[in-house]
């Protein structure tokens, strides 16, 4: 994160951090209960999970709230387009879900792989899933944030009757 970053996250709102904050828990809950990173009766883990699992969860759950807040309405004095980022977070959002799950419990990729190409083939590319995720999310968050510090233009008032 750039310092023009730091100093755009300053000025938010504590409503826009509210949003951060719920957007995150949702995104932990969202993607943490189906993979089973967080234990529930409902779904179940074949694999165990890996070292990584959480702390690519934790960090793609900051960035997601993060940019969710970035949709919260503040006034546009900028008179830019604002929804640049948009498809970048959804990738991420997609990718941290494959990254993080359990690669012979996805249906997906049971369906397309079948198991054995599940643990020889998926398995091996999910910390290069976590790095896509990663990655995705930040240069969306990067992108929002970039076109909300971006410089206020006034209107030309025009004179003509």
């Amino acid at each position: 994160m750039t310092r023009s970053h730091l100093f755009v996250l300053r000025g938010w709102s504590p409503r826009r951090w509210l949003v951060a904050a719920l957007a995150a828990l949702g995104t932990v809950l969202l993607i943490g209960l189906p993979t089973v990173l967080i234990p529930n009766p409902v779904f179940g883990r074949e694999i165990p999970m890996t070292w990584w699992a959480w702390p690519t969860l934790l960090v793609a759950a900051a960035l997601s709230g993060l940019l969710t807040a970035t949709y919260v309405r503040q006034p546009n004095l900028s008179g830019l387009e604002e929804d640049d980022g948009t498809k970048s977070g959804m990738v991420g959002g997609v990718l941290t879900f494959f990254a993080v799950g359990c690669p012979v419990c996805n249906k997906v990729v049971l369906v397309a792989l079948g198991s054995a190409g599940a643990m020889q083939w998926f398995a091996p590319l999910q910390p290069v899933l976590a790095v896509a995720a990663v990655a995705a999310l930040a240069w969306a968050l990067h992108v929002r944030l970039r076109g909300e510090r971006a410089c206020a233009l006034t209107p030309a008032v025009s004179t003509a009757p």
